[in-house]
């Protein structure tokens, strides 16, 4: 919700900050989507253990979901050249790896354990209760002890600015969203998509509908897993069918069904979540990307083995922000010419006053 607002004022007087964060981003993501993933998790025994070593547990979408377990990937290779320590990444392919391969994670006799994403709230919690020497982050989700860190987004602030974007392009007057599953890191994005749409019409006097999410009831659509991409494919279909012209799935690989309903429908354009999704879906997907919003995943995963190494370790939360460079929107790329000048002014007005406090943007899984 928009519990403050202002009036813009004239161009120039707040920061253009997009253009060079995305660029940051965009290049680190483009990295990650060149990785090969290990074929077979390596597993370092406690005698063979080197000095310093990092291990990572994906959730059950695998390594290259072109979502956070690949950003995550990413920033954990990004720390073994930084620091010059050994990683390596275990991937789950079903709910039933999960625990397992958290305890395997800890048998390496690794000092650092990374999982990613909710499905592996309850393994590291057990894991970090029964070794309270060894140091773990979990990402997308808070976990509660002494010994681990969650990194968390607030992504509701950067799907503001997609909102506002995706209300000042829509040629119908009908926009669109939809979710993976109904949790937290996922719900968080509707929210602040549904506000910034709010926000557009209030200052242009406009009546652009969103299909897909009530931020009021927290209730809308979702495909029920992050795998299928023919899910997302058929629900984005459905809303095209009811006249959205831009939709953004909160789905990980599901949302590459949206992509593919977008190709075969002129004039419909998708926003990608966590990386930048020009650079990381197929290429035959990039011309139907408006945006993406982006979670700086890399960055705060090298900044947490940083300040473990350096015996600053802590249990406080990372919240990634539009002030510290933890979310933002990507670059317009091939949709560029449907973003006017103006619309592009406001955004950067919208940006900064999010910064400045000005504009306040909340919902029920806003983290703390």
């Amino acid at each position: 919700m928009v519990v403050a607002r202002f009036q813009f004022i004239h161009k120039g007087v707040f920061m253009r900050r997009a253009a060079a964060a995305t660029a940051l981003l965009a290049s680190a993501v483009l990295l990650a989507g060149c990785a090969p993933a290990p074929d077979t998790p390596t597993v370092t025994t406690d005698a063979a253990a080197p000095e310093y070593c990092a291990r990572m547990v994906t959730n059950s979408g695998g390594l290259e979901d072109r979502s956070f377990n690949q950003s995550s990937w990413e920033g954990l290779k990004e720390a073994a050249t930084k620091y010059s320590i050994n990683t390596d990444a275990i991937v789950s392919t079903s709910e039933t790896d999960l625990a397992p391969n958290v305890s395997q994670a800890v048998a390496t006799g690794c000092q650092f354990i990374l999982t990613v994403g909710y499905e592996l709230a309850d393994a590291t919690l057990a894991e970090a209760t029964t070794h309270p020497d060894v140091h773990f982050a979990i990402v997308d989700e808070v976990v509660e002890a002494p010994n681990v860190k969650p990194i968390v987004f607030d992504t509701a602030q950067a799907s503001f600015l997609a909102g506002y974007l995706a209300a000042g392009v829509s040629k119908s007057g009908i926009v669109a969203t939809f979710g993976g599953g109904n949790q937290p890191p996922v719900t968080l994005f509707m929210d602040g998509f549904v506000d910034g749409v709010a926000m557009y019409n209030d200052k242009h006097d406009t009546t652009v509908t969103v299909l897909g999410w009530n931020k009021e009831t927290q209730d809308g659509s979702f495909t029920g897993d992050f795998e299928d991409v023919n899910k997302g494919k058929a629900l984005a279909q459905s809303f095209i069918d009811q006249g959205a012209d831009i939709i953004l799935p909160v789905a990980g690989q599901v949302g590459q069904g949206a992509a593919a309903a977008a190709i075969e429908t002129p004039g419909v354009s998708v926003i990608w979540v966590d990386n930048d999704g020009y650079v990381t879906l197929p290429k035959q997907f990039a011309s139907v990307v408006l945006t993406s919003v982006l979670k700086n995943t890399s960055a705060a995963v090298v900044e947490t083995i940083g300040a473990d190494l350096d015996g600053t370790f802590d249990n406080t939360a990372f919240v990634g922000t539009l002030k510290n460079g933890g979310v933002e929107i990507a670059d317009f790329h091939d949709r560029a010419d449907l973003v006017p000048g103006d619309l592009i002014d406001e955004l950067d007005q919208i940006r900064a006053a999010i910064i400045a406090g000005i504009v306040t943007v909340d919902g029920p899984s806003s983290p703390q």
